[in-house]
């Protein structure tokens, strides 16, 4: 990713799961996917993250089990390395330098995309040495002009060929006779572009391949030993492209999906048996099998894995963050759990932990039902708002039809503290004669009453306030609180663009198109106007803290203007492209995204300074559509000039491929490593698991025992993390650990009672003196662990 001095883009929480196609280990405990910059293990009973494999500084682009050893894992990254994992322990175990973008198995030799002019399948030889960085030299071409698609390359019976599809063609490779066979008559016999290849799997003990195709049609390949003689068979289920193939292990049944969101299970040679798991809730985009066939797994377009039974039934769904087509509410941060708030499934908003990197929950706001259907218009949620205790959420959806009237709803929805949910409070239809532009709450946490702006197309801006509770009778509940048009503002027929109120709610901004109008949301009477250089507004923000005096707007023609709203007059300007212009609430800090040649840059600045506090060219390729600051759980305390931005918010953004990016600074990458920081190996010695936990800790302290004061463990102690952290299956028995744990704290008393520090003892002697205070340390021992 791009870097900048200390500061680095990287994919942090939110990342897609479904990029490429999971595996599940020998054992069906753990699945293990790509996710961004690293590899995530999933319990498969859980669904609960049990390690994230972090030291690619790349995304991640394929992972694939390693056949010699069931409890490691291969890694490969756009950063030209291949990394080896145990992924029980979450431990690197070795790395491999070489250009790669796609890993796949063939034996014990590993086969990967490399990516020139054109994508070639080449195969690496990764060599067998005890270092931990290797450079692989090994390279031998196989196949040129292969698909980017993963899917569209398979090994069959064991690693003895390799079958590869690319549009109307297919090219079969054999190793043992180093020859492959390309099918060119394909392109005559298939003249209908729906004919196309879009995936591929091999039977793994018959010399049969299935591939699929855009017409949702799967066609069973045989004889294809020889270029003349293949025979194929036809099944059709899919009525769209099929997306996904894959054999069980034993070859008894054929597994597929496609956009219809069904896994279908066919009996290999009786393919007029099949089974359906219907319902899955979207596109099936990848399928998988574990090694033992207990589990299938299928990815979806919705950035979920849904973890099968024997195609039976679903036993767990490990849900990513959903990024659809369009995220037309933009990234708002619930106050209260500072989850992502963004579009999530058709009618819903997604609230998503970007600390846990989950998904908390989705909120329904349409209430319908959605209807699969290619051109029916639906209602969709267009703008959303929160307000500044997170009490309240208001949100905007609008559906527009050919032959009728757009139809809008304003829906107000409050906090329930007994379901931790929103609640729909008031509705309230056609709330303009047009769409809505712009919302935005007042974000005074101590203001006496709670108001929202709405801007529209059809030339006005509504102020809606809460209402009081009203008493209806002395002797019943009073109703709760409602929502109710408090004015409606307007500025010489001009359309109101975008909105925003001061920090502490004195104060609102519109901006009527090349006009910047400045009101009291008390009275409601128009304070000023303010004049910028032609071109309508596209942005409007006030200062935060020590620059609220100033309020800052972008335009379509390439200016950003900053004014002194004592004095009401122009601060300064600047010629900038601005696409995205945003505020962080904790500090003075305001960022602007500007668009130019085919990529974006940032700028971080202060109003009141004429330096950016920090700039960065080509953050990403393409426009930045949606950015907000997140507050920190715990502040950085970093000293460099050109980080201190991030000590108390984290900058996230969304870039037109729907890629949620941020930035992350030198502190924050080595604080991450060091939590997953592999163990120091001695060479002499043999690489066992007890060795790993025990054996050099054991070593040194033996060794200084005479010499060295033990000081009291810390409470983030390393060692305890790994004792905690470490699988039980790898531990020694229990009550060697406690023994051993006991002692560490043990402190050593001399004749004259004087505390003289801790140590670890472990062949210590079994002294009366000593004796009393072992007993004491274990039955402290016994509540701790208790009470854990």
């Amino acid at each position: 990713m791009v870097e900048y001095g200390d500061i680095r883009v990287v994919y942090r929480g939110g990342s897609k799961i479904n990029f490429r196609k999971p595996v599940i280990s020998n054992d069906s405990r753990f699945l293990l996917c790509a996710s961004g910059e690293s590899v995530k293990v999933f319990s498969s009973v859980t669904e609960e993250c049990v390690h994230e494999l972090r030291g690619h500084t790349g995304q991640v682009t394929g992972v694939l089990l390693r056949p010699s050893n069931h409890l490691q894992v291969y890694s490969c990254s756009t950063d030209g390395t291949v990394r080896l994992w145990d992924f029980t322990d979450g431990i690197l175990v070795r790395v491999k330098n070489e250009l790669l973008a796609e890993i796949n198995q063939a034996e014990e030799s590993v086969c990967v995309f490399v990516f020139a002019e054109l994508f070639q399948l080449v195969a690496v030889n990764l060599p067998q040495t005890p270092d931990q960085l290797v450079e692989a030299r090994d390279l031998s071409a196989v196949l040129s002009d292969v698909s980017s698609n993963p899917s569209t390359i398979a090994f069959g019976r064991g690693g003895e060929y390799l079958a590869s599809v690319n549009n109307l063609k297919m090219e079969i490779y054999f190793f043992k006779k180093n020859k492959s066979y390309r099918f060119e008559p394909f392109v005559s016999l298939f003249k209908n572009k729906t004919n196309t290849f879009t995936c591929i799997a091999c039977h793994p003990k018959d010399d049969c391949v299935a591939t699929g195709h855009d017409d949702g049609k799967i066609r069973l390949w045989r004889n294809f030993k020889q270029k003349k003689e293949y025979t194929y068979s036809t099944l059709h289920w899919h009525h769209s492209a099929v997306s996904s193939l894959c054999f069980t292990p034993e070859g008894t049944n054929l597994l597929s999906g496609g956009v219809e969101s069904v896994l279908v299970q066919w009996r290999y040679n009786q393919e007029n048996q099949k089974d359906f798991l219907p319902r899955l809730g979207a596109a099936i985009t990848h399928v998988t099998v574990s090694p033992d066939g207990a589990l299938f797994s299928t990815s979806h377009s919705d950035n979920k894995i849904t973890i099968i039974q024997s195609c039976v039934k679903v036993s767990a769904v490990i849900q990513g963050l959903v990024k659809g087509e369009n995220v037309t509410t933009g990234l708002l941060v619930d106050p209260r759990s500072k989850a992502l708030v963004l579009n999530g499934r058709p009618g819903h908003l997604q609230f998503y932990s970007l600390q846990r990197d989950k998904l908390l929950f989705h909120l329904d706001i349409v209430q319908q039902e959605y209807i699969h259907e290619a051109g029916l218009e639906q209602f969709e949620v267009v703008r959303a708002a929160f307000d500044a205790s997170g009490l309240w959420l208001a949100t905007v959806e609008e559906r527009k039809q050919k032959s009728a009237e757009l139809e809008l709803n304003l829906k107000l929805w409050s906090f329930d503290e007994q379901t931790q949910s929103f609640v729909l409070n008031t509705t309230v239809s056609a709330p303009h004669e047009a769409r809505i532009t712009a919302m935005c709450f007042s974000q005074a946490a101590d203001s006496q009453t709670t108001t929202l702006v709405s801007a529209s197309r059809d030339g006005h801006f509504k102020a809606w306030q809460l209402g009081l509770p009203a008493h209806t009778d002395g002797t019943q509940e009073y109703e709760g609180p409602s929502w109710s048009c408090d004015f409606v503002g307007a500025y010489h027929g001009l359309v109101p663009r975008c909105c925003c109120f001061s920090a502490d709610g004195s104060l609102l901004a519109v901006g009527f198109q090349e006009v910047v109008t400045v009101w009291n949301p008390t009275s409601w009477e128009l304070l000023t106007t303010l004049s910028q250089p032609p071109g309508d507004v596209r942005n409007l923000c006030f200062g935060q803290l020590s620059c609220s005096k100033y309020l800052l707007g972008s335009n379509n023609k390439k200016m950003v203007c900053c004014w002194n709203l004592l004095t009401c007059s122009l601060e300064w300007s600047t010629s900038m492209d601005v696409s995205l212009l945003l505020v962080d609430s904790r500090s003075e800090n305001m960022a602007a995204f500007c668009c130019q040649d085919g990529s974006t840059d940032l700028f971080v600045f202060k109003p009141s300074e004429p330096r950016p506090l920090f700039s960065q060219k080509a953050v990403c390729s393409g426009r930045v559509i949606h950015a907000v600051f997140t507050p920190r759980e715990v502040m950085l305390e970093s000293s460099e000039e050109s980080s201190q931005w991030l000590n108390r918010s984290q900058l996230y953004f969304l870039t037109e491929f729907m890629d949620l990016l941020t930035f992350s600074t030198k502190a924050e990458e080595e604080k991450l490593m060091a939590s997953s920081k592999q163990l120091v190996i001695d060479d002499t010695v043999a690489m066992t698991p007890f060795y790993l936990l025990l054996g050099k800790h054991r070593h040194e302290h033996l060794g200084n025992e005479e010499s060295a004061e033990r000081t009291p463990l810390p409470q983030s102690s390393v060692a305890i993390k790994e004792l905690l952290q470490t699988p039980a299956h790898v531990l020694p028995a229990t009550s060697f650990l406690c023994s051993m744990f006991a002692k560490s704290l043990l402190i050593s008393v001399t004749e004259t009672s004087r505390r003289v520090g801790h140590r670890f003892n472990l062949n210590n002697s079994d002294s009366d003196s000593n004796s009393s205070f072992r007993f004491r340390f274990f039955e402290d021992m016994t509540c701790f662990t208790r009470a854990s």
